[in-house]
């Protein structure tokens, strides 16, 4: 458990959660048990940054909840790697079943098909749920929020709109609130960032994702480093996953790939050319298996998990305009064509999809635990990240 812990969200065996997660197991139990019975179905929101807690929080909760009388209670994760994470766990615990865990979609057609209601679900990653049809994926539906809302009693949703990173996933907090008009909602939110071991280096991301930059800090516990080439940056990942394990490379979704095809694709940084992660179907996560060292990581790949050493290249979408002083977004330079996706029902579809390509950025920049390197494909943004530097 403690190798798996390690590079996931899952707490070390030896692990304690800190005064807020342990209040919020307490909020959350007291709301089950005061909502279990109701025949509206009431629904607790966890909310916190990338690297607050929520998802480490919500597998202990799950499993204490299992451990104190197996109801009819799921956990659904949206994503692939989280999701053999989870079952792995269940492994390793006698309170958990690996079919207590599973994806959205099927959970949503198998109730339905069978009319039944689930007592508890919790749904991690909750802002991927789909909010229109996606036959595709055989989602029929128009909102995954309001389909499970009819299919148990009580709903715990782990809601990050900075980490909403495809257009048929798009919620924010007003089409949130209509979904969940009328019923019962509680809300708790995690501050603390437990991931990145520096506050300084984490308000610097943050400014960074709303555009704004500012000198970079330079603290003594956490390593940020600027790189003018890919390669150096790879060198540097090579060298900490030696020293101190767990360091991957990472790029934004900026350069040419399809999901379904046995042809390799490519990352070209500078001087560096490496081939993106493949579809992983092996039961170990991306990030703890030791080839993935010479790949380029991707926000379908480290999502959720934690890294000791995060090598972070921001493709041609993230440029920055000196005029205005600021980062901006280039869409078109942007890859992932499923992910922006056009749908009517959006009143500013491009704002849209520009929040969506800095929220990928927010995801990566926030991976690593110990330290972060950055290599910035345009020359300008680079530019200005070295003068702040200095």
């Amino acid at each position: 458990m403690n190798e798996l812990a390690n590079s996931s969200f899952i707490l070390p065996d030896d692990a304690q959660m800190t005064g807020q997660q342990r209040q919020l197991e307490d909020e959350l139990f007291a709301f089950i048990d005061a909502h279990q019975d109701d025949a509206e179905c009431a629904v607790f929101l966890l909310r916190g940054d990338a690297g607050s807690g929520k998802s480490a929080v919500l597998a202990q909760v799950f499993t204490h909840l299992q451990a104190r009388g197996r109801g009819d209670n799921h956990l659904l994760v949206n994503h692939n790697e989280m999701l053999k994470v989870y079952k792995e766990v269940a492994a390793d615990s006698p309170a958990l079943r690996k079919k207590d865990f599973e994806k959205p979609t099927p959970f949503i057609n198998r109730m339905q098909k069978a009319g039944t209601r689930a007592d508890v679900v919790f749904v991690d990653e909750a802002h991927l749920l789909l909010s229109r049809s996606d036959p595709y994926n055989r989602y029929r539906g128009s909102n995954q929020i309001q389909d499970l809302l009819q299919l148990t009693h009580v709903l715990v949703l782990v809601v990050d709109f900075n980490q909403v990173v495809k257009l048929k996933s798009h919620w924010n907090e007003t089409r949130l609130r209509a979904t969940l008009a009328g019923h019962p909602v509680q809300e708790f939110r995690l501050t603390q960032q437990l991931r990145m071991q520096n506050a300084a280096v984490s308000a610097w991301i943050n400014d960074l994702i709303a555009g704004k930059l500012r000198p970079l800090p330079q603290p003594q516990d956490y390593e940020l480093r600027l790189f003018n080439d890919g390669q150096p940056l790879y060198d540097w990942v090579q060298v900490r996953d030696r020293q101190y394990g767990l360091a991957r490379l990472i790029a934004t979704s900026d350069f040419p790939f399809r999901v379904f095809d046995d042809k390799q694709w490519f990352v070209d940084a500078g001087s560096l050319h490496l081939p993106w992660d493949k579809i992983n179907f092996t039961d170990r996560p991306w990030a703890g298996r030791p080839e993935t060292l010479h790949e380029v990581g991707s926000i379908y790949t480290i999502q959720g998990f934690d890294l000791n050493y995060a090598g972070v290249i921001l493709g041609p979408s993230i440029d920055y305009d000196p005029q205005a002083d600021r980062v901006v977004t280039v869409p078109a330079r942007f890859e992932d064509q499923e992910a922006m996706r056009k749908r009517g029902d959006l009143a500013n579809p491009d704002a849209a999809v520009r929040a969506l390509i800095m929220h990928t950025v927010n995801i990566l920049l926030k991976r690593g635990r110990m330290g972060l390197g950055i290599y910035a494909v345009n020359p300008r943004l680079r530019q200005r990240l070295a003068e702040l530097n200095r």
